[in-house]
C-alpha cells in the first residue's frame, strides 16, 4: 500500500498545534514526511466524508460544491468557509458528503457514488461513532477488531481508485456525562479510536486527533457547552472542529 503514497513525501504533516483558550492542543503526525502541510493546488478538490457530525443538516438535494446550505451547519461549512476565502485565486470545490447515522458499513455501500464518483485531492474522513453507539442503544454487532477491517477495505478502494489523494482520518470522539456519554462508553469506545489511529498510521494519512481537542477544551468550559448530547457539537463545538482541521492546511 505504501507505494501508492509517494506523495505524501512532497510534504503532508500532520496537525500543527491549535489553541484553546490557554491550552495547546499537540496533535500527531503520520504522515510519510514532516516537512509541510498539507498544500492545496488549482482546480483542487475537497471532500468530507462520515456520519451526522459532518452530515450536520445539509441540504442533500443539493449537490452542488461551495454552497453554504449544502455544507451544513457544522465543522465542515465552517471550515470550508475559510478555506473558500484564503485559497480564493485557486478556484477549489468543496462538497459535503456526510450522512446522519452512518457506519464503515454504509460509506462502503455509497462510497462509487459518494466520494470516488467525486474523485477528490483532499479526502477527509471522520466515522465511527455509529459503529460504536449502536452496539449499545440497537444491539448491532460490530467490534473494534471488524470496524478496523471494513475501515481498511474501504480505504483499499480509496486508494486503488485514488492513489494520489490526500487522506485525513479524524478520530471519532465522545464528550463524557454529557447527555448519551457516560462511563459505560469506555474503555471500549477507546478501541475503535485506536482503530482509526492505527489506519491512519498504517495507510499514511494525516491524523485528527478529535478527542484531545475536545479534552483540552473542557479546561475552558464544560462538555454541554461544546457538544449538545456528548457526540453532536454545539456551534463552539463546530468551531473547535472547524480550527483544529483547518491547521492541517498550508495558507
Amino acid at each position: 500500500m505504501n507505494n501508492r503514497r509517494d506523495f505524501l513525501k512532497k510534504g503532508l504533516l500532520g496537525i500543527a498545534a491549535t489553541t484553546v483558550g490557554t491550552s495547546l492542543v499537540q496533535a500527531e503526525d503520520f504522515s510519510a514526511a514532516k516537512s509541510g502541510k498539507i498544500s492545496l493546488a488549482n482546480n483542487d478538490i475537497i471532500l468530507f466524508q462520515g456520519d451526522s457530525i459532518t452530515d450536520a443538516g445539509r441540504n442533500k438535494t443539493n449537490a452542488e460544491p461551495n454552497v453554504a446550505n449544502a455544507l451544513g451547519t457544522g465543522y465542515a461549512m465552517l471550515a470550508s468557509s475559510t478555506l473558500l476565502n484564503d485559497h480564493a485565486s485557486k478556484n477549489i470545490k468543496i462538497y459535503n458528503r456526510g450522512i446522519s447515522g452512518n457506519r464503515v458499513p454504509d460509506l462502503l455501500n455509497r462510497w462509487d457514488q459518494d466520494a470516488l464518483a467525486i474523485q477528490p485531492n483532499v479526502l477527509s474522513i471522520m466515522i465511527g461513532v455509529n459503529d460504536f453507539w449502536r452496539t449499545k442503544d440497537r444491539g448491532a454487532v460490530n467490534t473494534p477488531e471488524q470496524y478496523k477491517g471494513q475501515y481498511k477495505e474501504l480505504l483499499d478502494k480509496t486508494f486503488k481508485a485514488l492513489p494520489n489523494v490526500k487522506l485525513i482520518i479524524c478520530e471519532p470522539f465522545a464528550v463524557n456525562n454529557v447527555n448519551y456519554v457516560n462511563d459505560s462508553w469506555f474503555p471500549e469506545f477507546t478501541k475503535y479510536q485506536n482503530a482509526s489511529r492505527e489506519l491512519a498510521k498504517e495507510y499514511k494519512a494525516v491524523f485528527l486527533p478529535f478527542q484531545q481537542v475536545f479534552d483540552q477544551a473542557l479546561k475552558a468550559n464544560n462538555g454541554a457547552y461544546w457538544t449538545t448530547d456528548g457526540v453532536h457539537t454545539s456551534l463552539a463545538g463546530a468551531n473547535l472542529m472547524a480550527k483544529a482541521w483547518l491547521d492541517l492546511i498550508k495558507k
